[in-house]
């Protein structure tokens, strides 16, 4: 029984899926006979050659649907209101505004949707000749040609299920290019099916593009994204009030470079709020979120890493400073990573992007930028 259980567990269910579907749609032409699957096979191939071309119509209007988009929302000066915003107001200026100013969001929204009513159409066009339907296909005979014609439905059969088999592998040949380090790509590279099919066939078709292209393309997703991260607390926090602006004005006053009023606030924001050891409590233990404003953080002078990042983005924003918020996992002092939050400020005279973490000012140290910053901060992906 146990080396049953041993021997299960040892199989690779990527492998197992792949091998099923080839025996489903081996089954599948045999009960529909020779007719019914040079059908189904037809159908297979007509569908693949839609898909291709609905691909391609997507991707040149998206090419030149997505600048004329961009100019056009441009053209509208659409700007987040200083004021409180209510739920559907926030999700239209992160949508808009999103759309506008992030050129992958903008092209991936125009493509799906033109891949969509373009597909749509494709499939409702095939669909109109009669010999698409099932009704159509003439009966299978009794006896011997019942027998032959369940045969070659079976071979024919194959054909689609080494057809389908082949998607499955080029759809994770393209995840694993695209995520090489994720849990699941070492798995997938185990199976020795998938290993055959992308190594003989998908890897010769495509050569070295997926290979240099994928990871490129990824990368410029998980900045872009982590910019549409950025804009959603841009509009949560767009309502700065009067009195978090004059304590900002009042902390920089005396300073004359964004650096120096970047370093002030960060050093007012970090020894002014306490660490809300209570609402992390809340949270770890009774899955409780104590949902804050940067007004509230500024008004309690407590919260968690999240309320200092924020708190420090809209004041040093309302003193002409470009500030992000950036989530990811910081080092906990005792070997481990844990989710936290803090800051990027932009620093005109350098002319670049530099961190800083006002949560960890009480912890000792300067965390304004110093070199080590991020062998202890680890961004989001």
């Amino acid at each position: 029984m146990i080396s049953i259980i041993d021997h299960l567990s040892s199989i690779n269910l990527l492998s197992a899926l792949i091998v099923s579907v080839l025996v489903f749609s081996v089954i599948q032409g045999a009960k529909r006979g020779a007719s019914g699957s040079v059908r189904q096979l037809t159908l297979f191939v007509m569908e693949g050659l839609m898909t291709i071309a609905s691909v391609v119509v997507s991707w040149k209007l998206m090419e030149w649907l997505s600048p004329v988009l961009r100019d056009w929302l441009i053209s509208k000066q659409i700007m987040i209101p200083n004021e409180k915003l209510g739920v559907v107001r926030q999700f239209y200026y992160t949508i808009v505004t999103g759309v506008r100013d992030f050129s992958l969001m903008r092209s991936g929204l125009i493509f799906l949707l033109v891949y969509i009513v373009c597909k749509h159409v494709l499939m409702w066009a095939l669909h109109q000749f009669p010999w698409t339907h099932p009704s159509s296909a003439p009966r299978t005979p009794k006896g011997f040609r019942s027998w032959m014609s369940s045969l070659v439905g079976g071979g024919i059969g194959i054909l689609t299920g080494a057809g389908r088999a082949l998607m499955i592998i080029a759809v994770l040949f393209v995840a694993t290019m695209m995520f090489p380090k994720a849990p699941m790509t070492e798995y997938i590279q185990q199976s020795s099916i998938y290993q055959k099919g992308a190594s003989e066939i998908i890897h010769p078709v495509t050569g070295s593009f997926l290979q240099e292209q994928l990871p490129v393309f990824t990368r410029a997703v998980e900045a872009e994204f982590n910019s549409i991260l950025q804009r959603k607390y841009e509009v949560l926090d767009a309502n700065v009030p009067d009195n978090v602006i004059a304590a900002a004005q009042e902390v920089t006053a005396g300073a004359e470079t964004d650096e120096e009023k970047a370093r002030a606030l960060y050093e007012w924001v970090g020894t002014r709020v306490r660490y809300d050891h209570e609402k992390v409590r809340l949270y770890e233990e009774e899955r409780i979120w104590k949902e804050q404003t940067p007004e509230d953080t500024f008004a309690s002078r407590e919260g968690v890493c999240i309320d200092y990042s924020r708190l420090y983005a809209v004041m040093a924003r309302s003193v002409g400073l470009e500030v992000k918020v950036v989530t990811g996992l910081g080092y906990d002092g005792r070997g481990s990573y844990g989710p936290h939050a803090w800051n990027e400020v932009y620093l005109a005279e350098q002319g670049e992007w530099v961190p800083l973490d006002p949560t960890w000012v009480s912890s000792g140290g300067d965390w304004f930028n110093p070199p080590n910053f991020y062998e202890t901060h680890v961004k989001d992906a």
